[in-house]
């Protein structure tokens, strides 16, 4: 199910704030070095123009982020940051994350992100119970959605904002098969009937959901 019509998409992008240089040249070479489907993971520039300015109308001092790939959404985060700002990112891969600490460098921001290299359930699990995030961004493994919400819900200070991407799943929420679409799914459930937050669901490229916890 294509959630946004080419035309549509393309227009969207022509209408917003452009991408700078270092990030149309972390694109090109994710599209390049990789093929479609892993590319693919990489994160919209409208899509980061939200995160960046979500993070920069929050306040933003502490984030998180599940799942950094190559960098493209992470750069849109710390870039976001107030000043002092530190931005944690979770990844499984040496690889992606290689260029992302290329560019990274490129754009100045290597003193407001720490890099965890293991399975971000393990990273999320060993943070201080305390409530301290302010942000948080999840783009990861479908399946994880669900743990990933548990362990950050509660680290989420009041008025804290989580963001989590491809909840659509391709319009597969709405009859789930694979149990990546039926993990969203259920995520999708539980948080509207979470009390200790408030949420919307935005039609962004696939899928985007804001949970503000009360």
């Amino acid at each position: 199910m294509d959630i946004i019509d080419p035309a549509v998409s393309d227009y969207l992008l022509e209408h917003c704030t452009p991408a700078d240089e270092i990030l149309r040249d972390l694109a090109e070479e994710t599209y390049a070095k990789y093929p479609p489907g892993d590319a693919g993971m990489q994160i919209s520039h409208d899509e980061g123009q939200l995160l960046t300015m979500l993070v920069q109308l929050t306040g933003v001092r502490y984030a998180v982020e599940v799942g950094t790939f190559t960098g493209y959404s992470s750069i849109c985060i710390a870039r976001g940051l107030q000043p002092g700002g530190r931005l944690l990112a979770c990844d499984v891969s040496e690889e992606w994350t290689g260029i992302a600490r290329g560019y990274w460098e490129r754009a100045g921001l290597t003193d407001r992100i720490d890099l965890r290299i293991a399975p971000a359930i393990e990273t999320l699990r060993a943070l201080d119970p305390d409530p301290v995030i302010d942000f948080g961004f999840v783009d990861a493994d479908k399946t994880g959605y669900p743990d990933y919400y548990d362990e950050l819900v509660p680290r989420l200070r009041s008025g804290g904002l989580l963001v989590f991407d491809n909840v659509l799943r391709g319009g597969g929420v709405l009859n789930p098969a694979g149990a990546s679409d039926r993990a969203v799914a259920g995520l999708n459930d539980r948080i509207v009937t979470d009390e200790r937050v408030e949420s919307v669901m935005l039609p962004v490229r696939d899928g985007v959901t804001l949970v503000r916890k009360r």
